[in-house]
């Protein structure tokens, strides 16, 4: 045999090989588009520019990954288009935070500096998390990186938001929104994530202005009672019908508030009386607007008690001195204290409610009224909801269909503006001359009106407002441009459900209002990583892993593997943060086994490995047929699975190939045909008996063809989980050219002429009847090194032809002596049955003391009949079963089932070994 035309190191190293393997694919070219396939695109949901890798990162972006890797093997031209988000309020609460460790705010500073200090901190810090992506193996086509800010991406903003408004659709609303007290500023609907909280339910009596009792209100947010403007009560509760029309004094403030008739009124919340705040509560509001009352706000925008300009005439004074400046949950207290010692506190009762934190900094959002700028986002939705329901694009899992559709149809006004100073200042100007107010396409020097002195408006755009056109404003749009042309629409959006509508709902509306088309035709929502808890994992809980630690312990693959292979459709990743090892050493250890399979196999091959093609099909063995015909199959379903999104299933398929049926079986099938006869006992070749006559039989030129043929095809299948690794063993293969890589191979075709229903079966029954011996031996404990003898009886469509092919390696891996296809062997034995009907009888004289072994089991079913004995007492005592509870008698009964089959298994052992 000529010697191997390479070999491995006996351990795998990741450290070693991934970082230049990265650089070899970058230096190839091989993440741009190539070819003239058809483009296959996929856009990264840009990460905030102050994020740094996080395991939720980590399974996002390698599941585009997997798939990008997988079209592009498939010929596709595969565009994965990477870039940031500038993140209007995560990179200015940053920025704040560097400016008060030195003592300043962004007031000290001042708009221009402050901005410009931005710049500098995104200058230096803004490339690190797609630096990061570049560690964990993921193939971005890094030469279009894109940046919410960049000056074309912001004409393309601009663009959008002038076209809305020449189209009527951004407006200026005076309306309850969204605050958030600490990054001081608006938020959407989305933006403000509910969550179910257990608080409190106050009872407050507010007493008739005419003495003549009190009505009781509940709420949960008594600190907003000082911006009271009304009570209300169902004008169907009979409850309220004596009060409507009355007034009641406002406890605290001393003021006269109408109690007044609204059929919005939950009749079965609290008492039925329900304060009215319009300036503090969207209900409130539309109560507040219904019956033209007044809107006082009582609070700063720092979410503290106070007077706030602006407040309508005769509504001032509401906020007495000792609550002035008091944080709102200091006040609550306060003010509850307050209403105790006025004996108007009628009770309170602990509820579970729904709270709003800002989905930035977690901070409890204050509803309040404010002037901002909304989009009429109906318009845009109708017709990105008629796309979906004809199939234009879909939502997979599909379990998402009916709450996507009921958002859609429900969907409220967009608020966009943001009171920030980092983002996309909104483009409307107003003449301070004449107050003509308009957006525009460039920043004007005077009105066009009357050519007096122009101002911007303060405010940014919601930073979701530049990354809903993220599909096309990276492809040169407005302009039409090549890449537009070739890249719009993509393909797969993949990303998780908590951002369904907070972006993914909005560039579908954007894609088909500004383009008329959907902006791709899938998006996969995959699952949450979670920790063993079932909790998100954040760094608040503390319960998160870092991905690059993962990588310094296991290597990339191993962190890819353990994502990807436990992660169903739509499922959540359970990861243990407080044990990587158990967490991670599977992906680990499946890499090294790979390492294991390629080195041996790599080791048999000669540099003129013969070609598959070349091989004379007549003298493959069955061995060789079905592991060919397994590989087809294989191919066929890693291919399915991948295009249906089931890529923990293409990987489980390519696993249990390359290590269940490559290594553990074909590998250690056609060992005795690689090796030099009497290599393995260090025999001679006159020694070496049945193994010499395999070798000459399956001629090894066949063998190293297929295995050459398997486990190219293997580490083809496994690339896009596992880069690293199968590049690194596929650039060992003999035949490699010094341009070849496998990030740029093709895909496996399925190759008919491979497969082999008959072979699969065949084969099959070969490994049931090794199986079958193993467990007789393990059950029996025969130790390892005796050999025994065996014969197999085929029946029904099992054939004797096909064992005699492989006795060999039947012989070999059951630790047979001797093996008979004619009959059972003479004496005491154990049967089994498999397949369709087959037998296999093991020979015991002489491998076990059958003596010894019929003591044993006569000592096994004596105890195992007193027990019976026992538990069939208890079962007929009427007393135990019609007074212990059904559950324990179901359980003792299903006892008495599993101790008879183990005493029928007791007997057939006994009887198969006549004992007396």
């Amino acid at each position: 045999m000529a010697e191997p035309a390479f070999t491995l190191p006996p351990q795998y190293d990741p450290s070693t090989v991934e970082a230049s393997l990265y650089r070899r694919w970058q230096e190839h070219g091989l993440f741009a588009p190539r070819g003239d396939g058809a483009p296959y695109v996929i856009v990264i949901p840009p990460p905030n520019l102050t994020a740094i890798l996080h395991v939720g990162h980590g399974l996002n972006n390698v599941i585009q990954d997997v798939l990008i890797r997988f079209e592009r093997m498939r010929g596709r031209a595969a565009e994965w288009l990477p870039g940031t988000d500038h993140a209007g309020i995560a990179t200015q609460n940053v920025v704040e935070r560097l400016l008060a460790a030195e003592g300043q705010t962004r007031f000290d500073v001042g708009r221009e500096a402050f901005v410009e200090r931005v710049w500098q901190f995104v200058r230096e810090t803004g490339s690190t998390i797609l630096e990061q992506l570049q560690v964990i193996g993921c193939s971005c086509d890094w030469s279009r990186t894109r940046f919410t800010l960049d000056p074309a991406y912001s004409r393309a903003v601009r663009e959008v938001f002038v076209t809305l408004w020449e189209e009527g659709l951004i407006y200026r609303g005076h309306r309850v929104i969204h605050w958030c007290p600490h990054c001081l500023t608006a938020l959407s609907d989305e933006e403000a994530e509910s969550s179910d909280t257990t608080g409190s339910l106050y009872y407050i009596r507010y007493p008739l202005a005419d003495g003549s009792g009190a009505v009781t209100v509940a709420t949960t947010r008594p600190e907003t009672m000082l911006g009271d403007t009304a009570v209300v009560v169902h004008p169907d509760d009979p409850r309220g019908t004596p009060f409507v029309g009355k007034t009641v004094r406002l406890p605290i403030v001393n003021v006269e508030i109408p109690v007044l008739a609204d059929e919005s009124v939950d009749k079965e919340f609290g008492t039925g009386f329900v304060k009215v705040t319009p300036a503090h509560d969207a209900s409130d509001f539309e109560i507040g607007t219904r019956h033209r009352l007044p809107t006082p706000l009582v609070m700063t925008e720092d979410g503290r008690m106070g007077e706030q300009p602006g407040n309508e005439k005769g509504e001032t004074g509401r906020v007495p001195p000792e609550l002035q400046g008091l944080d709102r949950f200091e006040a609550r207290k306060k003010i509850v204290k307050m209403l105790e010692a006025q004996g108007l506190l009628a009770k309170v009762e602990t509820h579970q409610h729904a709270v709003r934190r800002c989905y930035r900094c977690d901070t409890v959002v204050e509803p309040r009224l404010s002037d901002q700028w909304f989009v009429k986002i109906k318009p845009l939705a109708e017709p990105a909801l008629a796309g979906y329901q004809r199939g234009e694009y879909r939502i997979v899992p599909e379990r998402w269909k009916a709450t996507y559709e009921n958002w859609m149809a429900g969907i409220r006004d967009w608020n966009i503006s943001r009171q920030l100073w980092w983002g996309h200042r909104i483009p409307v100007f107003t003449c301070t001359t004449c107050s003509h107010q308009w957006a525009d396409r460039t920043d004007p020097t005077e009105c066009p009106t009357c050519g007096g002195p122009v101002t911007q408006d303060p405010d940014v755009l919601d930073t979701w407002f530049s990354s809903w056109l993220w599909p096309f404003a990276t492809f040169g749009w407005p302009q039409r441009t090549d890449d537009l042309q070739r890249f719009y629409p993509g393909h797969t959006l993949v990303t998780a459900p908590e951002i369904l509508f907070l972006w993914v709902s909005r560039m579908i509306m954007s894609g088909y209002h500004f383009l008329g088309k959907q902006p791709f035709t899938t998006v996969y929502l995959h699952g949450t990583v979670r920790d063993t808890q079932h909790r998100k994992m954040s760094k608040s809980l503390g319960n998160g892993i870092d991905p690059l630690d993962v990588v310094r312990l296991y290597g990339a693959d191993a962190l890819r593997w353990t994502l990807i292979a436990g992660s169903s459709l739509g499922a959540d990743v359970i990861l243990d943060p407080n044990d990587l090892e158990a967490t991670f050493a599977p992906g680990r250890n499946f890499a090294n086994k790979l390492w294991n399979i390629g080195r041996f196999i790599l080791a048999q091959l000669p540099a003129d490995v013969t070609p598959i093609d070349q091989i004379d099909r007549s003298r493959l063995t069955l061995a060789d047929r079905w592991i060919l015909s397994r590989a087809q199959a294989t191919i066929r379903e890693a291919t399915t699975s991948l295009e249906q999104f089931r890529l923990d299933e293409a990987a489980k398929t390519c696993f249990a190939f390359a290590w269940g049926e490559l290594a553990d079986w074909y590998v250690e099938a056609v060992k005795p045909r690689l090796a030099r006869p009497g290599a393995e006992d260090g025999a001679p070749r006159e020694a070496a008996g049945a193994r010499w006559a395999a070798a000459e039989r399956g001629a090894p030129a066949s063998a190293q063809a297929v295995l050459a043929y398997c486990l190219d095809t293997a580490l083809r299948l496994l690339h896009p989980v596992v880069p690293f690794i199968t590049e690194e063993l596929w650039q060992k293969v003999p035949g490699r050219k010094p341009d070849e890589v496998l990030a740029g191979a093709a895909w496996p075709n399925r190759r008919p002429e491979f497969e082999d229903h008959e072979a699969d079966r065949h084969f099959e029954r070969v490994k049931q009847v090794i199986e079958k011996i193993r467990n007789i031996r393990a059950e029996y404990r025969i130790p390892p090194r005796t050999r025994v003898r065996a014969a197999i009886v085929a029946r029904g469509g099992d054939r004797t032809e096909a064992f005699a092919g492989e006795r060999e390696t039947i012989l070999r891996l059951a630790q047979l002596e001797e093996l008979s296809l004619d009959g059972a062997p003479v004496g005491v034995g154990a049967h089994a049955v498999f397949g369709d009907g087959s037998e296999v009888v093991v020979a015991l004289a002489g491998a076990i003391d059958v003596q010894q072994e019929c003591r044993r089991l006569t000592g096994e079913l004596q105890r195992l009949d007193g027990q019976l004995a026992g538990l069939a007492a208890r079962l007929t005592n009427e007393n135990f079963v019609s007074r212990a509870p059904t559950e324990v008698v179901a359980r003792e009964r299903e006892k008495e089932r599993v101790w008879r089959e183990q005493r029928s298994v007791l007997a057939g052992k006994l009887t198969a070994l006549g004992c007396g």
